[in-house]
C-alpha cells in the first residue's frame, strides 16, 4: 500500500440522523401570526443544525482590519464553534483558515493574537506558513516514505487546514465557509446604509480603540442577536433603569427622564438583518455616552461631514441606533461597540466585543469612546449587565418542560398599518415594533430548513 492524498480518498459525506424535519423546523416560527416556539432557544438537536446550516453558511464577523494591520499579524477567533486563524498576508490580503492541524486535529496556534512568520503545531510539530500551507513535517522522509530515494508520495499541499472565504466591508472582516453562498455585499442586502451610519462617517474610515473584551453569558445567542436587531422596547421601558440612573447627575432622578416615543425600525428585504433608532431625541445617547460624545456625534465638523457623506438618509436625526447583521454581528452606532455572539451550545454564548471610532477623530474623543464603553457596554458595564441578567433569567426558565410548551409573542406592530417612514430606505416600521425580529426569525427558519442556495438566495 502507498500513501494516499486527500484528493484520492473520497470522504464520507457528513450525514446526521435528525429528529427535526425541515417542515417541523419551519413550523417553529410563524411570522404572519407573530409566534415563536421557545424550543428554538434550548434544543440541542436544533443547535447542531444551526452549526451546520447557519454558522457554516453565513458571513460571520471576525474582527476589524485594524486588528491585523501588518504582514503576519493574526487574531485567533471562531466561526460558530470552529476555531480559526485570521492572518494578514504579504500582499495585504487576509486569510482565514481552520485552527486545526490536519494530522491529529490539535490547534495550530494557541495564542489569542500576535505576529508570526509561521505556525507550528505543539503536538507533533507540523508547521504551516501564514497562508495556511503545510510547509514542514518532522521526519517526513522516514515516516511517510516506502522507498529510500525519490518522491515518497506524501504531498504536503494536500494537508493544509480548511480555508474560508474572506471579504471586508468598510473595515469589518467577515468570513464564510460556504463556496456557494452569495458574496458579502449581496448577503448584506439593503442593510448597508444602516451600517454606514457608524462605518462611513469620514473618508478616513474607522479604527479600533482598546482591546478585545471577552465574556460568557449563559443564554442562547439568539436572545442577544434579536435584541440588537429589533428591540428598542426594552430600553424604553424597564430593562435599563439601573443603567440610566447610574448615568444621571446627582440632582436628577428617574422621574425627570422621558424616553422617546418617536422612532423607526428597519427590516432587511433579505437576510434577517435589522435596526432601530429614535428620531430627533438624543436623550438615550446622552444617558449612555455623556455630553462629550453626544456633541461630537451630533454637532460640529465631524457630524457635518457625516451628514454630507451619508446623504441617503437623515443620519443627524438618528439616535440610540441598534443593529444586527444576521446571524451574530451586532453593534450600536454612536456608542460604537461591536460584538460577535459566538455560540457555545444552546444555553451559552461567548461575547467578543470591541470599540471603533472615526479614524481621524481627535485623540480625546477616541479616549472618551473607550472610557464610556468600559463604563457601559463591556463585561462589567452598567447597561451590559442589565441586558445579560434578562437573557440569563429567560434561559434559566427554559430548563422547564412547561416553559417550552407555549409559543412566545412577537406581534408588536403586526396589526399597526401605515407606520413606514419614507425618510429612511427599505422596509421600516414603528420603533416599538417587532418587524425586524420577525424578519430575523423567519430567515433563521429558512436557513435551517433550506439546504440549497437555489431556493435560499436573495
Amino acid at each position: 500500500m502507498g500513501i494516499y492524498s486527500e484528493r484520492e480518498v473520497q470522504a464520507v459525506p457528513m450525514t446526521f440522523k435528525r429528529r427535526w424535519t425541515d417542515e417541523a423546523i419551519r413550523a417553529l416560527v410563524d411570522q404572519d401570526k407573530g409566534l415563536i416556539d421557545p424550543r428554538i432557544y434550548a434544543d440541542q438537536d436544533l443547535y447542531e443544525i444551526e452549526l451546520e446550516r447557519i454558522f457554516a453558511r453565513s458571513w460571520l464577523l471576525l474582527g476589524h482590519e485594524a486588528h491585523i494591520p501588518k504582514t503576519g499579524d493574526y487574531l485567533t477567533t471562531y466561526m460558530g464553534e470552529d476555531p480559526v486563524i485570521m492572518v494578514r498576508q504579504k500582499d495585504g490580503s487576509i486569510k482565514v483558515f481552520l485552527n486545526q492541524c490536519r494530522h491529529r486535529g490539535m490547534r495550530i496556534c494557541r495564542s489569542d493574537a500576535g505576529n508570526a512568520k509561521a505556525f507550528t503545531c505543539t503536538y507533533h510539530g507540523w508547521a504551516y506558513d501564514i497562508a495556511g500551507n503545510l510547509v514542514n513535517v518532522p521526519y517526513e522522509k522516514e515516516a511517510f516514505c516506502d522507498k529510500k530515494e525519490g518522491d515518497c508520495g506524501f504531498d504536503k499541499a494536500d494537508w493544509g487546514p480548511l480555508q474560508a472565504r474572506v471579504e471586508t466591508y468598510k473595515g469589518l472582516i467577515f468570513a464564510n465557509w460556504d463556496a456557494e453562498a452569495p458574496d458579502l455585499k449581496t448577503y448584506l442586502s439593503d442593510a448597508m446604509p444602516y451600517m454606514d451610519v457608524m462605518l462611513d462617517r469620514t473618508e478616513a474610515g474607522t479604527t479600533v480603540v482598546g482591546g478585545m473584551q471577552k465574556w460568557v453569558i449563559p443564554c442562547n445567542w439568539k436572545f442577544a442577536a434579536e435584541q440588537f436587531c429589533s428591540d428598542m422596547y426594552h430600553a424604553g421601558t424597564m430593562a435599563h433603569l439601573s443603567g440610566v440612573l447610574s448615568s444621571l447627575p446627582p440632582e436628577m432622578d428617574l422621574t425627570q427622564v422621558q424616553m422617546s416615543k418617536n422612532g423607526s425600525q428597519f427590516r432587511a428585504a433579505w437576510g434577517g438583518h435589522g435596526s432601530g433608532w429614535f428620531i430627533n431625541d438624543a436623550a438615550i445617547l446622552m444617558a449612555v455616552m455623556g455630553p462629550k460624545i453626544t456633541q461630537y456625534w451630533t454637532q460640529g465638523p465631524a457630524a457635518e461631514k457625516a451628514a454630507k457623506r451619508l446623504n441617503q438618509m437623515p443620519t443627524q436625526t438618528m439616535f440610540g441606533q441598534h443593529m444586527t447583521v444576521f446571524p451574530t454581528c451586532s453593534f450600536l452606532p454612536g456608542i460604537n461597540t461591536i460584538r460577535s455572539w459566538h455560540p457555545r451550545g444552546p444555553n451559552e454564548v461567548e461575547v467578543w466585543a470591541f470599540v471603533v471610532v472615526d479614524a481621524d477623530a481627535p485623540e480625546d474623543i477616541k479616549e472618551e469612546f473607550r472610557r464610556q464603553n468600559i463604563r457601559t457596554f463591556n463585561a462589567g458595564g452598567t447597561f451590559e449587565q442589565d441586558d445579560g441578567e434578562n437573557w440569563v433569567e429567560i434561559q434559566r426558565g427554559l430548563r422547564g418542560h412547561k416553559a417550552k410548551s407555549a409559543p412566545l409573542c412577537a406581534q408588536m406592530g403586526l396589526n399597526v398599518p401605515n407606520k413606514s417612514n419614507p425618510d429612511f430606505p427599505g422596509k421600516t416600521a414603528y420603533v416599538y415594533a417587532e418587524e425586524a425580529a420577525r424578519g430575523m426569525y423567519h430567515h433563521w427558519a429558512r436557513m435551517m430548513s433550506e439546504p440549497n442556495w437555489e431556493t435560499l438566495k436573495p
